[in-house]
């Protein structure tokens, strides 16, 4: 592993690049005149991960939305992963299949108010997205108005997590303008966060004003200036030359030269892994599968790679869903590996993560030691993503938060790793996973849901599809004048109304 002394170096290296990138208009002396206003300061918040889909409320950009205060649902989750009022302030279930939704008094950041048919329409148009929301990955919704404040949510099927389903950033609520474009949904100004996305520079930066009649309270800051770094190190530079006051995926490699209690450290749901293209190419055998599963070494990686900053892969779950490993179930009947005999593959990730590219060049030495042949390709996350859907890969390395869609661990197996999953990465088709998923998605009663939901993990684990490498840890880098920073174990929230400098 390389020094803590030659990364640092390394890191400051690429300082003259940052200079002046949060600074209002180029001119430091406007930012620090900003900073001595009375009504709050800006934020200036360096992120991963630039929009993908110009801020489409439905996609992966659903989540930057939501870290950065801009977007809500109806509910959201709590520190033990259960809904919470959001939009809503009560709700109750009527049946089986539906459920009735208090709307708190709240404005949309256009002036307009929220209101049951607001809400409804809002919930509609997601359900009539393409592709749909990873929330409503087999579910079929409708939402109608119900007199008073309530709106009635109904689903085709029974679904007893409905609540959690609809925390997920993808299914914020927006006001009647966003939907003016067709086919479209225009987050700017039509979202009811304590934050207003008011300007979008293409996929280098945002930014974001105080909405001040947020039904939450005034946030103390003033605004957001976002800007999207992929490269982790400059990143971090960015908090270490004072260019940033938040910076997210902090890289281990660079934690270690951060000033004392800048580094954040939380444990997450999200888990990194290999995904192996089941449809197609050499994966498409499951003897293959098992051979390159048997090939990985995932202490390697926790220790390694992460620096003791994650944990060894155990299954799609990890620790910090705290009930996940006493009710793991072993994966039965398994394919046996075969000789690979220099089998060639692509292995592709992304270098957002900064970790990834690393887990990768690993893993090809350890693809390679088992008699693999490997090619290795990183690019950026947006210009990987649909071709990793295509399956124009053999394998993919990536890291995905199991809790992030809908706070249901259920759904996540449905939209990862079921026929007619939305994000299904790895295209595996497989009736035993399915049907195991399926039972999981039946059971309402807490413990037997989780119960359920570890039995089709196995079932899921059992086909080689996904090898879970480790459990992360994420970094957040916070300057020591900041205070407010929700350092949220799902990765939904990072600013709110108390996040301040």
């Amino acid at each position: 592993m390389r020094s803590v002394r030659r990364r640092l170096v390394a890191g400051l290296l690429l300082s003259p690049l940052l200079s002046g990138c949060f600074a209002s208009g180029g001119d430091a002396s406007s930012a620090d005149s900003d900073a001595d206003s009375a009504d709050g300061t800006r934020m200036r918040v360096a992120l991963a991960f630039p929009p993908a889909e110009s801020f489409s409320p439905y996609g992966a950009d659903a989540t930057l939305l939501s870290r950065l205060g801009v977007t809500e649902g109806l509910t959201k989750l709590d520190a033990n992963g259960s809904a919470a009022p959001a939009l809503a302030e009560s709700w109750k279930r009527e049946n089986a299949r539906s459920w009735l939704f208090t709307v708190r008094e709240a404005a949309f950041q256009d002036g307009t108010h929220v209101t049951p048919s607001t809400v409804a329409a809002s919930l509609t148009h997601a359900t009539r997205a393409k592709p749909a929301p990873a929330a409503l990955a087999g579910v079929t919704l409708t939402a109608k108005a119900a007199g008073g404040r309530q709106v009635r949510v109904t689903t085709a099927e029974p679904d007893p997590v409905l609540p959690l389903r609809l925390s997920s950033p993808g299914l914020a609520v927006l006001s009647k303008k966003a939907y003016e474009t067709k086919g479209a949904a225009d987050p700017v100004g039509t979202a009811t966060g304590p934050f207003e996305l008011t300007e979008v520079d293409g996929t280098t930066g945002a930014t974001l004003d105080r909405f001040d009649d947020y039904w939450g309270g005034r946030a103390q800051s003033a605004g957001i200036d976002a800007k999207f770094i992929a490269d982790g190190t400059a990143r971090t530079n960015a908090l270490r030359t004072g260019e940033a006051d938040i910076v997210e995926a902090v890289p281990v490699s660079q934690a270690a030269s951060l000033d004392e209690g800048t580094g954040r450290e939380t444990a997450t749901t999200r888990t990194t892994s290999l995904l192996l293209n089941t449809e197609s190419g050499p994966f498409s055998d499951g003897k293959l599968r098992a051979a390159a599963r048997e090939a990985v070494d995932t202490s390697a990686l926790a220790k390694g790679v992460y620096e003791g900053h994650a944990d060894p892969g155990e299954g799609i779950f990890g620790p910090a869903l705290t009930w996940a490993d006493g009710k793991r179930v072993t994966p039965s009947v398994r394919a046996r590996p075969t000789d690979p005999d220099g089998t060639s593959i692509t292995l592709a990730t992304y270098d957002n993560r900064p970790e990834l590219p690393e887990v990768a060049q690993v893993l090809k030495q350890q693809l390679e030691k088992a008699g693999f042949s490997v090619k290795l390709e990183v690019r950026e996350y947006s210009r990987l993503e649909s071709d990793v859907l295509a399956g124009k890969f053999d394998a993919f390395v990536s890291a995905r938060n199991s809790m992030l869609d809908t706070g249901d661990p259920v759904s996540i197996l449905a939209a990862d790793y079921s026929c007619d999953g939305s994000y299904n990465l790895a295209l595996l088709c497989d009736e035993k996973a399915d049907q195991a998923v399926a039972r999981a998605e039946s059971v309402a009663d807490t413990a037997k849901r989780q119960d359920a939901t570890m039995a089709a993990e196995a079932a899921i684990l059992r086909t080689d599809a996904v090898v879970p490498l480790v459990h992360q840890r994420i970094i957040t880098g916070v300057a020591a004048n900041v205070q407010g920073v929700l350092l949220d174990p799902y990765e939904r929230t990072l600013v709110g109304t108390g996040t301040r400098r």
